[in-house]
């Protein structure tokens, strides 16, 4: 196909580089990169071998000697041009990133378009690295706060966001002086090389060290646990699983490093009584099928107030019906395949346990077969009655899976129901009521690091600082004061007096 040939990718590539140059093909190990989209081989990766590791944080470390003292404004001309390169390249790597990962081609451009949205936040940002003066109680003296770089910054990414959440990082850290070590999925690792092609040739043309922007490709039980245990690493930025990242974390923390962890999402809008719902509906639905339930901001619980709750039972059935579901290189299509057979089964275990636990299939959770099905890894969104105790419910199910949930009385007790759950990323209610709508947003509100008013859990602009609480793992990501994650902050005291007074009015003296 002429959007992988055109990105540069081989039928065997290299999984480690520094930029230009690659290494690989040491250990011999392969993966094999299979789309969910048709089931067919796209390419092979080689495995990055512990040499290949060790010569890629090498060149990082002395990539991070120049890097830190190019001035903060310059860095962000580069990302500017990388910025500009993936403008270039947006039609084909995002039409690599649906064919790989499987999500509609809408979404694929529209990851692309996040980077490229990202890389113009940073530049921005690479004036605005800003501390804080405050006064002494000493004469003749200033005090400030200033921050700097740390040195490696390791991003360990999923697959449901192949690129996205690592330019969140990378740019950002860039910026601020840091290089980035990116480890990406292994069911995704094609839109990575072609990404890290793409920002290659920009370093080139600006004769930059190798190093800045680096890739290793692997297991993360191999590579993965090399660079959570890696002391050269002083931050791991970890996108996956509660189990995974709970493990990045401990290890991180037992070498006293830092982690920004962004973990599990079980994300809920509330409808009450005063919803629009021409408004909610096509929020809910894109929330809850949009690449295919693949997205920590996935909508997976639907609270709805008893009085409202049969019409939308019975347009939500209605919406779901008019689903097309099929290769999400077809713009005419709403649903993508899942990311793989085993996510298929996944997601049918899901539906039948929570049948056993009491809950009603309204619509859909099917297997679908048969011609431009072939690949095993198409479904039917599933909307299913449920209750929130419900032991599935309180999960975060990887698929278009979602529960609809009666509540009745006040709004109170439905922000209840919204936060009795471990994860803590994304909510949402929707309600014409001004008292609702703050009341949702109070410190008895919401207890998720995102919190919409009349828009859906899905889909966060990149200017706000995206993660969230409990499970979530508590990481900010992208926009806001997000950068700070990245560099290490320094108190500053200047005397420029003649004498030493000491603070807290304490007097020290010695002999002449």
């Amino acid at each position: 196909m002429d959007f992988i040939t055109g990105l540069g990718i081989a039928d065997v590539n290299y999984g480690a580089s520094t930029g230009a140059r690659w290494h690989g093909g040491a250990s011999g190990a392969k993966i094999m990169v299979n789309s969910p989209v048709d089931g067919k081989k796209i390419a092979s990766v080689y495995e990055t071998s512990a040499e290949d590791y060790e010569n890629v944080v090498a060149e990082a470390q002395k990539a991070f000697k120049e890097w830190r003292l190019l001035p903060a404004p310059k860095r962000g001309e580069i990302i500017r041009q990388i910025g500009l390169r993936l403008r270039e390249h947006k039609e084909a790597l995002g039409t690599l990133i649906s064919y790989e990962m499987g999500k509609p081609l809408q979404e694929g451009w529209g990851e692309v378009q996040e980077m490229i949205d990202i890389c113009d936040f940073a530049v921005g940002q690479s004036r605005m690295l800003y501390g804080f003066t405050m006064h002494s109680e000493r004469a003749r003296h200033r005090m400030y706060e200033q921050f700097h770089p740390m040195g490696i910054v390791g991003i360990l990414t999923a697959f449901n966001f192949p690129v996205a959440v690592w330019s969140w990082n990378a740019m950002i850290a860039a910026v601020c002086g840091d290089v980035c070590l990116w480890k990406p999925s292994s069911r995704t690792p094609l839109s990575a090389i072609a990404t890290q092609k793409i920002i290659a040739r920009v370093l080139e043309k600006n004769d930059l060290p190798e190093g800045i922007f680096s890739l290793v490709i692997g297991k993360g039980s191999t590579v993965g646990e090399k660079m959570v245990t890696d002391g050269r690493i002083p931050i791991i930025s970890f996108t996956g699983s509660v189990p995974v990242g709970r493990h990045a974390a401990e290890m991180v923390s037992k070498r006293l490093g830092k982690s920004i962890l962004e973990l599990s999402g079980n994300n809920a809008i509330i409808m009450t009584e005063h919803a629009d719902l021409a408004l909610a509906l096509p929020a809910v639905v894109f929330g809850a099928v949009g690449t295919a339930g693949q997205r920590c901001t996935t909508t997976r619980r639907l609270l709805v107030h008893e009085s409202i709750y049969p019409k939308v039972r019975e347009a939500l059935v209605k919406a779901y019906e008019s689903l097309r579901i099929g290769s999400p290189l077809d713009e005419a299509n709403h649903v993508g395949p899942l990311v793989s057979r085993k996510a298929v089964k996944t997601y049918v275990d899901a539906i039948r346990e929570v049948q056993q636990q009491g809950g009603a299939v309204l619509w859909g959770g099917e297997v679908l077969s048969g011609r431009g099905y072939e690949s095993g890894c198409y479904v039917t969104p599933a909307i299913v009655e449920s209750e929130n105790h419900y032991p599935v419910v309180q999960q975060e199910i990887f698929g278009p899976l979602l529960h609809l949930i009666k509540y009745s009385g006040s709004l109170s007790g439905a922000i209840a129901i919204q936060n009795d759950v471990r994860q803590g990323l994304s909510s949402a209610v929707f309600t014409g009521d001004l008292g609702q709508a703050e009341e949702f947003l109070s410190p008895a509100g919401s207890d998720c690091g995102i919190a919409n008013v009349n828009i859906g859990t899905s889909g966060a602009e990149i200017g706000g600082a995206f993660g969230g609480e409990k499970e979530t793992g508590g990481g900010r990501e992208a926009g806001s004061d997000a950068w700070k994650a990245y560099m290490r902050r320094q108190a500053v005291t200047v005397n420029y007096g003649a004498e030493l007074p000491l603070a807290q009015g304490i007097r020290f003296e010695i002999g002449a």
